[in-house]
């Protein structure tokens, strides 16, 4: 297993990392479980977000006593310096710890800088100073704000979601990153659960000698399959080449990435899940997607006040309310018989 370090962070650690986003859906004794045997298994980074209810007091319950062998990200969604205090000793109590090795501002819609007028920077820095961070980082979905914040020179690390279905554009952050000495954190390795190989997804972050992938995992069966890589790593060889080349095929175009940052939707539309359904059913089939709760769900399409408030919100600039229309007549060909899925 080939080891990554983190830009001028010195972190280095494995290139198979954590993401504890999904542990907050799972109960205390199996998260704490997952989160055991990812650390015996090899895995030395975690992350998680003052956003994700309990995965902060899980990590902290399951790293008690070893936080020495292991780094701890977490992020603030705090847009105010009080509010940034706050969510960063709420933190530290919970996953009992006096210092967290990078500090994260959350999904950033604009690169924080000292003066700015925010104050918020200006917060991270005292954190430093404070001993209660040691690195500081962000998080961005939006491509500009990710290429402003590394050309800055201000942080130490990118969180940016990459797989093997992002665009060239998007893959030339990685570049960016190697050229400023600056991390590169892959958040949503495998596209929000459109993609469903995992060697080939591990193979393509294989091929970075500055990114550090952090996968999402909520079963233990699903852990296993990431630590199985750690003595046979798969390699980005022909064969898996080919079988991604196919896949971008498939998805070309714009789709969903289901990041939910357009939510929540006035007319209720359960939008990270809606505008992406054809895909979901196709990709990760289960009867569960027919189910008369997701015909509701899919008919609230009709209800779309095209107020384009989904639109502003998304990330990656999606005409949302077009996508959640086709996805639902897609919908109701598919319930109606006239278009076959596996």
């Amino acid at each position: 297993m080939k080891n990554i370090t983190l830009g001028t962070t010195g972190i280095t650690v494995p290139q198979n990392a954590f993401g504890a986003l999904p542990v907050q859906r799972v109960d205390m004794d199996t998260a704490v479980a997952i989160l055991r045997r990812a650390y015996e298994g090899g895995m030395r980074f975690f992350d998680t977000a003052r956003a994700y209810t309990d995965s902060e007091e899980k990590l902290g319950n399951a790293f008690e006593g070893i936080r020495d062998r292991i780094y701890i990200a977490s992020k603030t969604m705090g847009r105010t310096p009080e509010a940034f205090r706050e969510q960063l000793d709420t933190s530290l109590k919970l996953l009992k710890t006096d210092y967290l090795d990078i500090y994260q501002f959350h999904c950033v819609d604009q690169c924080y800088r000292p003066g700015d007028g925010t104050g918020m920077y200006e917060c991270m820095l005292e954190a430093k100073e404070q001993g209660k961070i040691r690195h500081i980082g962000v998080t961005a979905h939006k491509l500009g704000v990710a290429k402003e914040c590394i050309e800055s020179g201000l942080y130490e690390t990118l969180q940016y979601p990459l797989s093997y279905l992002s665009s060239e554009k998007e893959l030339n952050l990685i570049q960016l990153c190697k050229e400023h000495n600056m991390g590169f954190i892959a958040m949503k390795g495998l596209a929000g659960g459109l993609i469903n190989n995992s060697r080939a997804a591990f193979a393509f972050m294989s091929q970075f000698d500055n990114v550090l992938p952090i996968w999402g995992i909520q079963k233990m069966t699903e852990l296993e399959e990431w630590l199985s890589y750690m003595d046979e790593p798969p390699a980005l060889n022909a064969e898996i080449t080919a079988f991604i080349e196919k896949e971008k095929a498939e998805l070309n175009g714009e789709f969903c990435r289901g990041c939910g940052y357009c939510m929540p939707c006035p007319a209720g539309i359960l939008i990270n899940n809606c505008a992406r359904m054809s895909l979901m059913v196709r990709r990760a089939p289960s009867a569960s997607w027919l189910s008369p709760q997701w015909q509701e769900n899919m008919k609230k399409i009709e209800d779309c006040l095209h107020c384009n408030q989904c639109m502003a919100q998304c990330p990656y600039e999606l005409n949302t309310p077009e996508l959640l229309q086709k996805n639902y007549e897609d919908y109701k060909k598919i319930l109606a018989g006239e278009v076959k899925v596996n």
